[in-house]
């Protein structure tokens, strides 16, 4: 893949980034309707006509409207805190290792960017994910393992990768996305969780059992799509900072080392989550390593067609 150049990412991060805070609401506010058109069919005597179908839909739009925009507030505000949590990092001290600093800092002067926070995660896999939305919270995480068991080239590279994505503002884009699928995997995790568990009540004769499937059903179809939005962002990014990172080390075979040595052992103890995986320079699930239909859908393309591209910048 050709490198395209940081201003023509960044404008097409920027725009992606917009189409999806348009893209995701309308996703959702199309599942609400599908859901209050499928639920009058069902029950035919409270809804008469379309006029009446969609009146309701216009007096729900509002209600739902606010609920995401407090979910998603919460999820931007507080995303730095959730993500270390999920990852099991913590702020590395400069005392503590130099090497990292000296590292980071001569890259970002270098591309003349502002210095991340960094964070280190106790653990002996070699892994290392970007994340944040703007200067303030920008902030490259490192695994024990791969600061030790890395040369200072390739973690040099491993380094410059995440901060191409920083400056590419992937990470915003990745966050954005994340938000916006958990709101659905919530919506259809409650509707699962209210036919497993729940009652159902009868209205007009009729139990209402079967809205909770049409529920799921719709809130499952809706989530498909949102990974798909998902999935045409995601993995071509990992490509670009590869070649963002070759750009500015200009060491490409130091970046082919690095992976091949984290395709070994990525595999990161704290990290639960398939949505915080995607972050990760290598995916550090075990579960995505399998060959399964999951991986028609992997939120990383396969390191040895990373590393044959890496080769062709030497």
């Amino acid at each position: 893949m050709t490198y395209i150049g940081i201003q023509s990412q960044i404008w097409r991060n920027n725009s992606r980034s917009i189409l999806l805070m348009i893209a995701f609401p309308l996703v959702l506010l199309g599942m609400v309707y599908v859901f209050i058109y499928a639920t009058s069919l069902y029950f035919g005597d409270q809804y008469q006509d379309i006029q009446t179908i969609n009146l309701s839909f216009a007096n729900t739009v509002p209600v739902v409207l606010i609920g995401v925009g407090i979910w998603f507030l919460i999820a931007w505000m507080f995303h730095t805190s959730l993500i270390r949590r999920a990852t099991g990092s913590k702020p590395l001290e400069r005392t503590e290792n130099k090497r990292v600093y000296n590292l980071v800092e001569n890259l970002c002067i270098q591309a003349g960017m502002k210095t991340p926070k960094i964070n280190i995660i106790e653990d002996s896999s070699l892994n290392a994910f970007a994340s944040g939305i703007n200067e303030s919270s920008f902030t490259i995480s490192l695994s024990r393992g791969i600061i030790d068991k890395l040369d200072d080239d390739e973690l040099e590279s491993v380094i410059a990768h995440e901060l191409s994505h920083i400056r590419n503002r992937d990470v915003r884009l990745l966050i954005i996305s994340i938000i916006f699928v958990g709101i659905f995997a919530f919506i259809a995790e409650m509707a699962f969780r209210s036919i497993r568990f729940g009652t159902f009540s009868r209205r007009g004769g009729k139990n209402s059992a079967p809205v909770v499937l049409i529920a799921i059903l719709i809130s499952a179809i809706c989530y498909f799509i949102a990974l798909l939005l998902r999935f045409g962002i995601s993995r071509s990014r990992e490509y670009l900072a590869d070649a963002g990172a070759a750009d500015m080390t200009r060491k490409p075979y130091a970046l082919a080392s690095a992976l091949r040595k984290i395709d070994q052992d990525p595999y990161i103890e704290a990290v639960k989550s398939r949505d915080v995986a995607q972050l990760f320079i290598d995916n550090p699930s075990h579960k995505e390593k399998n060959v399964s239909i999951s991986n028609l859908f992997a939120t990383h393309p396969p390191i040895k067609k990373r590393i044959e591209l890496l080769e062709q910048f030497a």
